[in-house]
């Protein structure tokens, strides 16, 4: 029996290589999904050029022509919803997402971080864990919440430090493992399998306890 496709919205703000990404895994038939509608604060983002080339409908909502992030937020809803889109996943959204989309699609919003959270919360979290001097970082994704990159893990990948690395050649390698990463948490809810238990996520059937993702990815 065929799964009907997961309708979502997909935010950015930048060169859109998640995005990339998730494109990739629905045009290879491994992601059960349909881009409705991509979103951006800004006009020049080269993630656009993507949405062109692949016939994907975008729209660019700026938050500075607002006089409130409310009156934002009110935007960014009435676009989403007129897209029909039942998942929101922020793919290098560059701007804190307004209280009122959250509550108005609460557990429907996804993040990608390029760190284990809730450690190097924030930006340039790939330089913040090399200047640290941890071991072992990698990219967490998430259930957005009001409070930054502090909502609920659903899915973390490891990626060890080197000694000879650059904040440039770590973020490189996080940046690999989201590419697999993010395309397989959309799957996961297109699949129906992501449960919230308060401030826990579990995917139904999942292995976990793998590395260096964990849960195991299944199509990714």
């Amino acid at each position: 029996m065929k799964r009907d496709k997961l309708p979502i919205a997909v935010f950015v703000s930048g060169r859109g290589t998640n995005l990339q990404s998730i494109i990739d895994a629905i045009e290879a038939g491994r992601l059960d999904a349909e881009i409705r509608l991509v979103v951006s604060n800004r006009s020049k983002a080269p993630a656009l050029q993507r949405c062109e080339r692949h016939g994907i409908p975008y729209e660019v909502i700026p938050s500075k022509k607002f006089e409130t992030p409310e009156k934002w937020g009110e935007a960014l809803i009435e676009a989403v919803k007129r897209s029909g889109a039942e998942l929101v996943v922020l793919a290098g959204f560059m701007k804190v997402v307004p209280a009122n989309f959250i509550e108005a699609f609460k557990n429907r919003i996804v993040n990608i971080h390029p760190s284990l959270l809730p450690a190097f919360k924030g930006l340039e979290a790939q330089r913040q864990a090399f200047d640290y001097g941890v071991k072992l970082t990698g990219c967490t994704v998430h259930l957005v919440t009001p409070e930054l990159d502090s909502g609920p893990i659903i899915a973390q990948a490891v990626v060890p430090v080197l000694p000879n690395d650059t904040p440039e050649t770590l973020a490189a390698r996080i940046l690999e493992h989201e590419h697999r990463i993010y395309p397989q948490v959309v799957q996961w809810f297109a699949e129906g399998r992501v449960r919230v238990d308060g401030n826990k996520v579990w995917v139904d059937g999942a292995r976990y306890g793998t590395l260096p993702f964990n849960p195991e990815l299944e199509k990714f």
